[in-house]
């Protein structure tokens, strides 16, 4: 089993190293941080699952609790809670209850708190032989409506900005990359410049994604030569269509 849970703690205990090394058996890796947004931020794209530990004298920043609510809800990360009854209804004031996977009563024994975490993990990475697809784009609305219509079918990340996708691709090798063309800071252009001059990226699939259609436009994109392009007004069905095409055959459609 693959995939990384974060644990977001102050300081360490015995049942955070004992959850450790339970899920190192299981071969889920972990990495441990404070209650800090700064720290999260360092790991939140190699993480699957967010564990947020309640309770014990900890001090949850507001800040970080909505930290958490827009981050899980634009990548679609899990997000599960252990505390205390009081805790979790403290924390449910700032994150709907509907936005958190799971929630952990304390006491709870590591082996209950492992075997859901595993179940959880199994639950969000499909088998291996389906497709993982990067979805790169700072329409957040576009960017859910596309992570819903291609998970049907693929293990979709997402991500807001080009920098989150070099990152990411730093220690990822996704099987496609779907990359907005116009991104403020930096752009489709500049982002697939940056992956093509590292070799343990420069093979990567890229496919822009552009809501321009007319000739110049698309010889613009072209000229950089990707792998392919799609509009994004072109609707789900022709989407999924070309999307499946491509990993199919190796070659896209653009209309």
């Amino acid at each position: 089993m693959a995939g990384r849970v974060l644990l977001i703690n102050h300081g360490t205990a015995f049942l955070t190293n004992a959850l450790v090394s339970g899920l190192k058996n299981a071969g889920i890796s972990t990495a441990q941080v404070e209650l800090e947004i700064e720290q999260i931020a360092r790991y939140e794209q190699g993480a699957d699952v967010f564990l947020l530990f309640a309770g014990n004298d900890a001090v949850i920043p507001p800040k970080l609790l909505l930290y958490l609510k827009d981050l899980c809800a634009d990548s679609k990360k899990h997000l599960c809670v252990l505390g205390y009854s009081k805790d979790l209804t403290e924390i449910e004031e700032v994150i709907p209850k509907g936005s958190i996977e799971r929630e952990f009563l304390r006491p709870i024994d590591v082996k209950t708190l492992t075997e859901e975490l595993c179940a959880l993990m199994r639950t969000e990475h499909k088998p291996n032989e389906e497709k993982r697809i990067l979805l790169v784009d700072d329409d957040v609305t576009f960017l859910r409506i596309m992570q819903g219509w291609l998970s049907e079918k693929y293990s979709i990340t997402a991500v807001k900005s080009g920098m989150q996708a070099i990152t990411f691709i730093a220690t990822h090798t996704p099987d496609l990359i779907l990359l907005d063309y116009d991104m403020p800071v930096t752009s489709g252009p500049q982002v697939l410049h940056m992956i093509r001059s590292e070799p343990s990226s420069e093979n990567i699939p890229v496919i822009f994604l552009t809501g321009k259609s007319d000739r110049n436009s698309v010889m613009s994109v072209m000229s950089l030569k990707p792998d392919g392009y799609l509009l994004k007004t072109s609707g789900k069905e022709s989407i999924l269509a070309s999307v499946d095409e491509f990993l199919e055959k190796g070659r896209i459609r653009g209309d």
